[in-house]
């Protein structure tokens, strides 16, 4: 199978969602011996279709335009297999570089009419377009904001349309620990499917799109994340690079970002409760119990502690976030401990930054 993956995102790698699901869908492709190329569009040069018809009348089969769309993009597409179709979604449907780019696939029919599943259309110059496979990510946490890309996708290809792959609250994806993991091998999975059955499983596909938190819970990290940018006066990106964290405001926040961080794998041989009991602006009291490899929360405390750490909130939330040293906190008796402190060391390991 030849594949031909475009990435419409408009960010570069290592910051853009689109790319990680995509590479992650491409690796499953190879792994089941696709060719597989994949095209960046930010890089490209593709003018709007200006609807001249030229490609109908003057030139057929060949656009007007002297780019890269006519110059090479056009004919690795037509003459793929598969066309990937990745793009983060923007007010709920394709975005501009992926729209300009299939607007200007338009060659690739004839002006005449003829009817078509009691539809006027317009036959192919071609015989066989590629098959499509349409790939997106969102920000926001619900499945139902692609409704409008997916109606658009299936009027648009037909039953060349063999799968649609969309993952939201893809923000939180980067830093979900265990989800990411098994978010970012299902799309894997997807793509090896794709190849050897020429569509993707419903056990695979809800692999993809499961929640990575509870959605009231997910709004209002977003909320933090956002007002951290604010604070800090930094963009998402920046954000990223600085390796910020949203700033917890709440027990139940800063529970789950915990929770969002943690890392199993170095906690398998754990078992041990922490207790946070926290002061200042914010008082309050709560546990997470690190068993096996697994990471059970409650606000207020239901177990005996292994080990206390007594601090204001403010102080806690400055030393998760880089601002302050633990070290020196607790030498200045800003923080303090109690039970186990060998605990203390091995936080740094349980819990990423």
């Amino acid at each position: 199978m030849k594949v031909f993956a475009i990435n419409s995102s408009p960010r570069s790698e290592g910051q853009s969602k689109t790319v990680l699901m995509l590479s992650h869908l491409v690796r499953g492709m190879r792994s089941a011996g696709a060719e597989v190329e994949i095209v960046d569009l930010r890089r490209k040069k593709i003018n709007y279709c200006i609807g001249c018809y030229t490609c109908w009348t003057k030139t057929p089969g060949k656009c007007i335009h002297k780019d890269d769309m006519t110059d090479e993009l056009f004919d690795k597409w037509v003459s793929s297999d598969l066309a990937v179709y990745a793009m983060p979604l923007y007010h709920y449907t394709v975005n501009a570089a992926m729209k300009t780019f299939i607007e200007r696939t338009l060659p690739v029919a004839e002006p005449f009419l003829i009817e078509k599943g009691g539809k006027s259309t317009h036959p192919l110059r071609f015989e066989k377009p590629p098959d499509a496979v349409i790939l997106s990510v969102c920000g926001f946490p619900e499945m139902v904001h692609f409704n409008e890309l997916s109606l658009w996708a299936k009027r648009l290809f037909g039953d060349r349309l063999k799968a649609e792959i969309y993952r939201p609250g893809v923000e939180l994806l980067p830093n979900a620990g265990v989800k990411r993991k098994e978010i970012l091998q299902a799309t894997e999975r997807a793509g090896s499917e794709l190849v050897s059955t020429g569509s993707v499983s419903d056990d695979t596909m809800r692999s993809v799109t499961q929640d990575i938190v509870d959605v009231d819970l997910f709004r209002e990290l977003g909320n933090i994340m956002w007002q951290t940018c604010i604070d800090e006066g930094v963009t998402p990106k920046e954000f990223s690079e600085k390796k910020l964290i949203p700033r917890p405001d709440s027990l139940e926040t800063f529970l789950a970002i915990m929770s969002i961080v943690f890392n199993p794998e170095a906690a398998k041989d754990a078992d041990a409760v922490l207790q946070f009991d926290f002061s200042g602006e914010l008082e309050g009291s709560c546990q997470m119990k690190v068993s096996g490899g697994k990471l059970t929360t409650c606000v207020g405390i239901q177990d005996e502690a292994t080990l206390v750490i007594t601090s204001p909130f403010d102080t806690w939330m400055d030393i998760m976030s880089g601002k302050a040293d633990p070290q020196q906190m607790f030498m200045e008796k800003k923080c303090q401990a109690d039970g186990d402190y060998q605990l203390l060391i091995r936080l740094n390991d349980w819990f990423a930054r």
